[in-house]
């Protein structure tokens, strides 16, 4: 499976933030040492441009993010310190996502080990996402005519209120978000599909109403694409999470989504999106059991 990956996903974070930056060379390591991945199935993504960025974004937007010119109160709601190294992490984390949409159209499956920053609306950043980027891969793509219609699977804890957002009035994509109802962002957008989950549910629920939507996603959504945001703040002693997932089921939800893209005969990007377990490698080895699965999904019984 090819991958995109840049050591300039990571930089240099406060001591004591909260945002694991580590996990995105750990995981690389984990997927190399574990024969996931080969080394020449790395492929390292350009800075998305500017002007594809605008696509999504506005204007002001990304002349604030580009300068450093942002307020007390919007660099609080992004959640991060704002640096040119921010800047370039954020715009090679797109062009990662941009390259795996592009080589799971050619290979059937590929990843990003970043991406999934769905809290990103066209004019701010919060939650620890600065940029959208599956809505700027979509725009890409199908600026070139490459896909029609694409479905976002997000099953990340936290609903991917910008994503939602940035595709409210788009037909052409379907938004499927699966999260914690009370858990942040405490004011929704509003999702082609919501399924808002209390707290403590655990792989049975789970799994059961996963895979009793998934069903309806496919026949509403009709893709030519699926974007997967595979997060894992889902697992049990998440700092962040509140809901109940072991490992293992874990695993069968990732195996559950990709499946269905497999059976439905269509490509899927798989992007990492959150996870706040105790320490940065831990996280990073949960990560790993999706790309694992992909594998797995692969090899004949």
């Amino acid at each position: 499976m090819r991958v995109s990956y840049s050591e300039g996903y990571s930089v240099p974070l406060p001591e004591g933030h909260p945002f694991p930056m580590s996990k995105f060379t750990a995981l690389r390591a984990i997927l190399e040492r574990d024969g996931t991945i080969d080394p020449d199935d790395v492929v390292e993504p350009a800075e998305a441009s500017w002007s594809d960025l605008r696509l999504v974004h506005t204007s002001t937007y990304l002349e604030k993010l580009r300068t450093g010119g942002f307020s007390r109160p919007e660099l609080r709601r992004l959640g991060l310190p704002w640096s040119l190294g921010l800047v370039r992490r954020s715009r090679l984390a797109v062009g990662g996502t941009v390259n795996a949409a592009w080589m799971a159209l050619e290979d059937g499956v590929a990843a990003n080990l970043a991406g999934g920053t769905h809290h990103a609306f066209p004019d701010h950043g919060e939650g620890f996402c600065v940029l959208n980027d599956i809505g700027v891969a979509v725009r890409v793509l199908r600026r070139g005519a490459w896909i029609g219609r694409v479905l976002v699977i997000d099953l990340d804890v936290h609903q991917g209120n910008g994503t939602a957002a940035v595709f409210a009035d788009d037909p052409r994509t379907f938004t499927f978000s699966m999260h914690g109802e009370k858990n942040y962002p405490f004011r929704k957008a509003r999702s082609d599909m919501d399924i808002g989950l209390p707290d403590g549910t655990g792989d049975a629920a789970y799994v059961e109403t996963l895979a009793r939507a998934l069903p309806t996603v496919y026949e509403r959504a009709r893709p030519d694409l699926v974007f997967y945001l595979g997060g894992v703040d889902v697992v049990e002693g998440d700092r962040f999470g509140r809901l109940a997932l072991s490992r293992r089921g874990l695993e069968t939800r990732d195996r559950i989504v990709i499946e269905s893209a497999r059976s439905a005969g269509v490509p899927l990007a798989l992007l990492l999106s959150g996870g706040y377990a105790a320490t940065p490698m831990e996280t990073a080895e949960l990560h790993a059991i999706a790309h694992r699965a992909v594998l797995a999904c692969r090899t004949p019984a």
